[in-house]
């Protein structure tokens, strides 16, 4: 199916006088002939208090968020039967519970949740008020003097995230903030030529390559790329699965609950025999909704059956996923809680802080997080993208249910089984070949030096078939840079055998089980910045990604550099998502103000 980016807008014409307009759509009589109008009748008497709930034995009464909204009212509060961590873990919780009002639509008909098709979510509204949403932007890396800063270390980073979600803002037709653009899930949003890793012991390849900067011919390109390796689905272990899921009033538009549905039947349809799957929502309070199962239908009528309303009480909706997978706990296997909301948390534990320490005292007992974003208006990507760092998850926003289809099928063994964990790359450039350099990306992911070998920090996780690229901007001894030399500064003092060398790339991982890190380390050689051509291929398109990015966020070192630069940098290009990338380059150039 081809997927045109770009905005929809639709204009609804509302005519206020009585008689405009028939109910087949033809013209009426003119205003001037329209009778003033009756007066208003009574209001009808108040209805009767409704009968309590009741509970049946019928699974297609499984409790989701509790009284059934009358007409779609997505901002009355709706009550939701709380379960408490210590009911489910003594055994008192089940299925029955609660109940679940019956699906207001079709989901095996419905365009925008029908499952095992590729779907556009419906036209993204643009908001008619300040928008709510919250960013944890960093400001761009600066630059580094190798005589005084050599080394530069961080944590590898799988998120993808921050490219669905500007390519949200571009299709409702506005540039995204610049703090929500982080230029290395952009990046890591695209596979490349990376070769597989060759030895069974190693869990990922590494690749390095050198370029000249497209947007300052002064400047190289280093680009280091890990992959991991791949997994056969039917040799992935066994998963015990929990969907955290949000079914506050805030969730109640198109582009939030439906679309969480689909996604989690996306991911459920993925799902081998021996696999479980627990749902547990939350509005005002948390409930489970569904036992671990591995019930394929019992999985979908859940998830069918869900309906927004109410408060936002995340904090304890975490709490008990943690309690449910811990009660179900597969030794050997995958044990992850799937967190979707648009974070917008309101009730109970609401605080950053509290909810990554939260996260944090669960991550060592097994349970990772990952968490899938959704929304537009009051989306919180700040608090989505620090539980999932803290989790030893990933996180990813949710656009469409192709997005969805990309996350959870088509990469789903890299979003659920880690191969390695506390993933961390340093790099030292030999000042007497490398003067300056700067990292694109990775502000947030930023390390000390010390912490490379420091076993008890933590890092980033790759998956099986996961692949990450890092960029460095780099100044070739001799060049003009960005900083000025200094007047008195002191000339770098390198071994005569160390000038074969521009810089030393080391990486630390820990395997699956294992608390001490492994190391792997390259030199690289000084022919990398002599024999420095062009990009081509891969690099160029790596590089059209990264200057993209940094456009995105205004980066006053990208010079005179456009985005339609970036076009003529990326080239044509094969498949949906790098063509789909070159229309979001349009979109961004034609929004583009500077």
């Amino acid at each position: 199916m081809r997927r045109i980016a770009g905005s929809a807008m639709a204009v609804v014409l509302v005519a206020t006088l009585a008689g405009c307009q028939t109910a087949d759509g033809d013209s009426g009589d003119p205003v001037s002939s329209v009778p003033p109008p009756a007066p208003a009748p009574p209001p009808p008497p108040a209805p009767p208090p409704p009968p309590p709930p009741t509970v049946s034995g019928n699974d297609e009464s499984i409790v989701v968020t509790g009284t059934r909204m009358r007409q779609q009212n997505m901002d009355s509060a709706a009550p939701l039967a709380v379960v408490s961590s210590a009911d489910f873990a003594s055994g008192q919780v089940t299925t029955e519970n609660v109940a679940i009002p019956p699906a207001a639509t079709d989901p095996e008909t419905d365009p925008v949740t029908e499952p095992g098709r590729y779907h556009v979510v419906p036209g993204v509204r643009v908001p008619t008020q300040p928008s709510r949403e919250q960013y944890a932007g960093e400001e761009v890396a600066p630059v580094r003097l190798s005589l005084y800063e050599p080394v530069s270390t961080f944590s590898v980073d799988v998120d993808t995230g921050a490219y669905a979600n500007a390519r949200r803002f571009l299709n409702s037709g506005q540039l995204p903030p610049a703090a929500a653009v982080r230029t290395e899930e952009l990046i890591n949003y695209f596979r490349y030529d990376y070769p597989l890793p060759e030895d069974p012991l190693q869990p990922f390849s590494v690749t390095t390559d050198m370029a000249v900067t497209p947007w300052n011919p002064d400047t190289r390109l280093l680009r280091i790329g890990l992959r991991g390796y791949d997994l056969p689905r039917d040799e992935r272990p066994p998963a015990n699965l929990v969907f955290l899921l949000d079914v506050s009033g805030s969730m109640g538009s198109a582009d939030k609950l439906p679309l969480v549905q689909a996604a989690m039947r996306q991911l459920a349809g993925e799902l081998q025999e021996q696999d479980r799957v627990s749902i547990v929502v939350y509005a005002g309070a948390a409930g489970v909704v569904l036992e671990p199962t591995n019930d394929a239908a019992a999985i979908r009528r859940a998830i069918n059956n869900l309906r927004a309303g109410g408060s936002t009480a995340g904090g304890a909706g975490i709490q008990l996923a943690y309690d449910v997978a811990r009660s179900s706990f597969i030794e050997d296997g995958i044990n992850r809680v799937i967190l979707a909301t648009d974070g917008d948390f309101n009730v109970g534990t609401t605080s950053r802080d509290a909810l990554v320490e939260l996260v944090e005292q669960q991550r060592d007992s097994g349970i990772t997080l990952t968490t899938l974003g959704f929304g537009t208006d009051n989306y919180n990507e700040a608090l989505m993208e620090q539980i999932a760092n803290h989790g030893n998850g990933n996180y990813a926003y949710i656009d469409s249910a192709m997005e969805a289809q990309k996350v959870l099928s088509e990469e789903m063994e890299s979003t659920l089984f880690t191969i390695a964990h506390d993933v961390k790359i340093q790099v030292e450039f030999n000042p007497a070949l490398v003067s300056q350099y700067r990292l694109i990306g990775y502000e947030n992911r930023a390390l000390r030096e010390e912490d490379f070998d420091n076993d008890a920090v933590d890092a980033g996780e790759i998956g099986a078939s996961h692949q990450v690229t890092a960029i460095y901007e780099v100044v070739p001894a001799g060049a003009d840079g960005w900083i000025r030399p200094r007047r008195y500064a002191d000339q770098p003092e390198v071994p005569q055998n160390m000038l074969d060398e521009m810089a030393f790339v080391q990486l630390r991982y820990k395997l699956p089980g294992e608390d001490s890190s492994r190391l792997i380390e390259q030199p690289l050689p000084a022919t990398m910045l002599t024999r420095a051509g062009r990009p081509r291929g891969d690099m160029a398109f790596a590089s059209a990604v990264a200057a993209y990015g940094q456009l995105l966020r205004g980066d006053a070192l990208m010079g005179d550099f456009t985005f339609a630069d970036v076009a003529r940098l990326a080239g044509n290009q094969d498949g949906f998502w790098r063509e789909e990338f070159l229309q979001l380059v349009a979109l961004a150039e034609t929004l583009d103000e500077r």
